[in-house]
């Protein structure tokens, strides 16, 4: 099977970073593509960055499955244009941030997001309460830049854990979820050192896209997810025309 992973801003090396953290928990027979928009932001920190990388994402969405894509990842930990992303593709289309809340809720009661700057932190408390689990989770940021994860000697890392132990310590929680898709390195080192699951939400989505694709199933076209009508579109946009 072909999985297509789409790291929804334009840095090439995070792109990279996310592919290596696909390939690691893919099974044999998954063939892992990873792509990123040409246009858009850098970063996606916040939610005017969200709106605009959503045009090059939703390129990214529907090249991948004309390319016969089974399943689409979209690697950044706001889920941007989830929604309109199952609109365009017949495939299953999976967000890394509702992947590890899913895979959390197996495993632990709590959990806590670890993110990178505070103005995430609104984003991650609208996808708490949409997928469920606002009795359940909760927000942190470590106060790091996005591109600073790209740095060994930034010291977003340290950051990272710190608000990790702060997480365990004053919220209780029993699983953390990585709230970037630029910290897909680090779930299994920091599994071992913390001594509770850190879930990468880019292998939960990979591990989530392999088992619907098993099962047969695709997006449904009754309803929200029926296909956009036809329509023309002006601009800049009349490219992305349904």
């Amino acid at each position: 099977m072909k999985l297509l992973v789409v790291n929804p801003n334009t840095t090439a090396s995070m792109t990279a970073k996310i592919a290596a953290a696909a390939r690691s928990v893919a099974s044999p027979g998954t063939q892992i593509e990873a792509v990123n928009p040409s246009m858009g932001p850098v970063s996606i920190e916040g939610f005017y960055d969200e709106a605009l990388c959503l045009p090059g994402l939703l390129a990214e969405v529907a090249a991948g499955e004309r390319r016969g894509a089974a399943a689409i990842v979209v690697a950044c930990f706001d889920d941007p244009g989830i929604d309109a992303a199952r609109s365009i593709a017949s495939v299953p289309v999976i967000g890394i941030c509702e992947a590890a809340i899913r895979m959390a809720s197996l495993l632990g009661h709590r959990f806590t997001i670890v993110t990178t700057q505070p103005v995430s932190l609104p984003a991650m408390d609208g996808l708490i309460h949409r997928y469920g689990m606002a009795d359940r989770g909760r927000a942190r940021a470590a106060g790091v830049p996005v591109l600073a994860l790209e740095d060994p000697l930034s010291g977003a890392v340290t950051k990272v854990r710190n608000q990790i132990r702060a997480a365990i310590a004053e919220d209780r929680a029993e699983c953390i979820l990585l709230g970037c898709a630029g910290m897909a390195d680090l779930a299994r080192d920091l599994t071992e050192e913390m001594g509770l699951p850190v879930i990468d939400g880019v292998a939960a989505a990979v591990k989530l896209a392999e088992a619907v694709v098993g099962l047969g199933l695709r997006t449904s076209k009754v309803g929200g997810y029926a296909r956009p009508a036809s329509k023309p579109y002006t601009g800049m946009l009349a490219a992305l025309a349904p």
